[in-house]
C-alpha cells in the first residue's frame, strides 16, 4: 500500500518546530511494509491543505494528515478535508458531550471554541483521543483512506497505533514487511563509502541507502518480503558483503550509537571515564549522559572554557600553554591527564580548538582531541569544515570515536 504523509502547520514551514511527526509516522509506515513516496508540509491555509490532500489522493492508497485538529481559528484540517472531498461538515453531539465531561472532570469550564472539535466531514468516523481533546478522523473517500491525527506527538502516536495502522492492515492484500539494518561507520567520507559500495547500489531488493549525519556515515540495508524471517535472510548476505568491504569503519548497528558503544566498552573493562572540554562546552558530556546507565562508568566533566581555568581546574602548566598555545596537542594531553586525576577515572577525553567564527591561535576548524587510557595517551589534531556548530558537532563525534579506538587498543 502507498501511504502519503501531510504535516500541517505554518510553524513547521518557518522552522519553529521540527517535523518530528512526519519522521515518526514514516518510520512506522515502513515497519508495517507500506511504501511512502512523498511527504508534504503545508501551512495553515484551507485551499493549500485541500490541494495537498487532492494531490496525495491521486497518487496514494492512504493519506495521513497530522496537525490542525485543535479548537483555534488556525486549526483547519477538518475544513480542508471537506473542501478536498466535496463533503459537508456535520456536528457530532456525542463528541461534544464527551468534551464537556472531560473539562468538567478537570474542574474547568469549556470554551465554546472547543465545540469545533465535535465537527467532522460527513461520512467520516471520529477516533477517540484518550490523550487529549482533539478526536482523530478516518474517512474512506472514493477508494482512498484519509486519516487526520492531532499534532501533539503523544496523541498522534496513540491514535496511529490504536486506530490507523490496524485499519491499514485489514486493507492490505498479500501483506509484506519492510525490514532495515543500519550499519554505522566512521572514518571515511560519504563519497568514499559510496565508491566502495558503488556496484551494490541500485533499485534492488534488498537496497542500499547512505545517510550522513554528525560526522558519521550510515548505510541502511532494506529488504521487503512476506515475513520478518525472509527479510532478515535477504539482508544477511548483503550486510556481510558491506562489512567485508568497509572493515573497521563499521562500529555499530541499528540503535547502537557511538556513545552506547563507548560506554559498553568501558563497562566491560571496569574503567571509568572523565571528560575535559573547552571548545565544545559540554557537548561530549551531554551525549554521554543521554544514555541511560551512563553513571556506572561516566565520572563527570570539567568545562574549562577560559584559558586560566585550564590551569586552575585541570592543572595544565602555564609554561606549556605559553610555549605551545591552547590549541595544541600538548595542552589537550595535559587536559586529559588533569581530568582523569581530578575525577578519578582510568580513561579521559579532552578537546580544545578553534571553532570560529574568528580564529583562535590556529585556523578555524582546527580541533585537538586528547585521549588517555591505562595503556597510554595520544592526541590528534583535526581539521574540520563548516560553521561553528558543525565544527563542534563533528569534533564531539570524533572525540568519542577516538576514545573508542584508544579503549580498544587500536588507537588511530
Amino acid at each position: 500500500m502507498i501511504v502519503e504523509i501531510i504535516a500541517i502547520g505554518t510553524e513547521l514551514l518557518l522552522g519553529q518546530i521540527v517535523n518530528g511527526n512526519g519522521a515518526s509516522i514514516g518510520r512506522r509506515i515502513a515497519e508495517e511494509g507500506h511504501d511512502a513516496h512523498y511527504q508534504v508540509v503545508v501551512g495553515d491555509n484551507i485551499a493549500r491543505i485541500a490541494s495537498a490532500i487532492r494531490e496525495a489522493m491521486a497518487r496514494a492508497d492512504a493519506v495521513i494528515l497530522t496537525g490542525g485538529l485543535g479548537p483555534t481559528q488556525d486549526d483547519l484540517t477538518r475544513e480542508a478535508i471537506c473542501e478536498a472531498t466535496g463533503r459537508p461538515m456535520v456536528f457530532e453531539p456525542k463528541v461534544a458531550d464527551r468534551l464537556r465531561e472531560r473539562f468538567a472532570a478537570l474542574g474547568r469550564s469549556m470554551p465554546a471554541s472547543n465545540l469545533r472539535q465535535a465537527e467532522r466531514p460527513d461520512g467520516s468516523v471520529q477516533l477517540d483521543n484518550t490523550k487529549g481533546t482533539a478526536p482523530g478522523i478516518a474517512l474512506e473517500h472514493e477508494g482512498t483512506w484519509i486519516f487526520a491525527l492531532p499534532g501533539v506527538p503523544e496523541e498522534m502516536e496513540t491514535l496511529l497505533e490504536d486506530e490507523i495502522l490496524p485499519r491499514l492492515r485489514r486493507d492490505v492484500e498479500g501483506a509484506s514487511v519492510l525490514k532495515s539494518r543500519l550499519l554505522r561507520t566512521w572514518g571515511s567520507s560519504e563519497s568514499t563509502v559510496a565508491e566502495i559500495l558503488d556496484d551494490l547500489y541500485g533499485p534492488a531488493n534488498p537496497s542500499l541507502a547512505f545517510l550522513a549525519s554528525g560526522g558519521e556515515i550510515k548505510i541502511r540495508i532494506t529488504a521487503k518480503a512476506e515475513t520478518d524471517a525472509e527479510a532478515e535472510a535477504m539482508i544477511a548476505p548483503l550486510e556481510a558483503e558491506v562489512r567485508s568491504r568497509l572493515g573497521a569503519r563499521v562500529f555499530a548497528t541499528d540503535q547502537d550509537t557511538i556513545e552506547v558503544v563507548l560506554l559498553r566498552l568501558l563497562r566491560e573493562r571496569r574503567w571509568h571515564l572523565a571528560v575535559a572540554e573547552s571548545a565544545t562546552g559540554g557537548m561530549i558530556a551531554t551525549r554521554l549522559t543521554a544514555v541511560p546507565g551512563a553513571s556506572s562508568v561516566f565520572r563527570g566533566a570539567v568545562i574549562a572554557y577560559a584559558t586560566d581555568l585550564k590551569t586552575t581546574l585541570l592543572g595544565v602548566p602555564e609554561q606549556a600553554i605559553e610555549r605551545s598555545g591552547v590549541v595544541s596537542e600538548s595542552t589537550a594531553l595535559a587536559m586529559a591527564e588533569g581530568a582523569a586525576l581530578r575525577l578519578g577515572a582510568e580513561v579521559s577525553i579532552s578537546i580544545t580548538g578553534s571553532a570560529g567564527p574568528e580564529p583562535q591561535e590556529k585556523p578555524v576548524g582546527t580541533m585537538v582531541v586528547g585521549i588517555g587510557t591505562p595503556e597510554g595517551a595520544k592526541a590528534r589534531t583535526l581539521h574540520l569544515p563548516g560553521d561553528r556548530e558543525r565544527i563542534r558537532t563533528y569534533a564531539t563525534t570524533a572525540a568519542l570515536h577516538l576514545a573508542r579506538l584508544g579503549v580498544t587498543g587500536f588507537w588511530w
